[in-house]
């Protein structure tokens, strides 16, 4: 993880210094309902830089790192769905569209265009989501589905009805200026 982590800070901090903002432990949650059983799990291990001076935006979740209330869950989701030892990261980097003033407070509703890595297979992404900005305080969440066919996440048929196809993803940064 902090192998990414770096990559991620140095990609965005060579570009523009004292406009760049890191979180090292952005919340990444995922939920899918199920007839059977309902999916749900939580990380506080995420990290994101962002750059306000050109917009561009970058998350790193280790897969590892979800934490889910039956160990056994945990288990499947790492081994036998997400191949966590073969791909252990989930990445997202993009550009917000918008443009905006950052130094005002307020509450931006924004779309990110970009590129989704999930287990392996990288997909074109626009990702709804909001900016909050309090006294120079700049935080961002967002809420996005993924579906499992998209991402070569394959579901046995013995466990369909335990599984859903579609993966609610919920993501909340807060960031410190990177010092410079």
């Amino acid at each position: 993880m902090k192998h990414i982590a770096f990559i991620l800070l140095a990609w965005l901090s060579y570009q523009a210094g004292q406009d760049t903002y890191v979180c090292k432990n952005a919340k990444i949650s995922i939920f899918s309902k199920a007839p059977l059983e309902d999916i749900d799990a939580a990380s506080n291990k995420g990290t994101s830089v962002f750059n306000a001076a050109t917009n561009e935006i970058a998350f790193s979740v280790p897969m590892r790192s979800l934490q889910f209330q039956k160990s056994l869950m945990q288990e499947h989701f790492n081994e036998n769905y997400m191949e966590s030892d073969k791909y252990p990261n989930a990445s997202f980097k993009g550009q917000i569209q918008e443009k905006f003033d950052y130094s005002k407070n307020g509450i931006y509703v924004v779309n990110v265009k970009g590129v989704l890595d999930v287990h392996g297979v990288k997909q074109n992404r626009t990702i709804p989501g909001k900016i909050t900005i309090n006294n120079g305080v700049v935080s961002i969440t967002a809420g996005f589905d993924v579906q499992c066919k998209d991402h070569k996440i394959e579901i046995p048929k013995l466990v369909f009805e335990k599984i859903a196809e579609t993966i609610h993803v919920q993501v909340a940064a807060t960031y410190t200026a990177l010092n410079t």
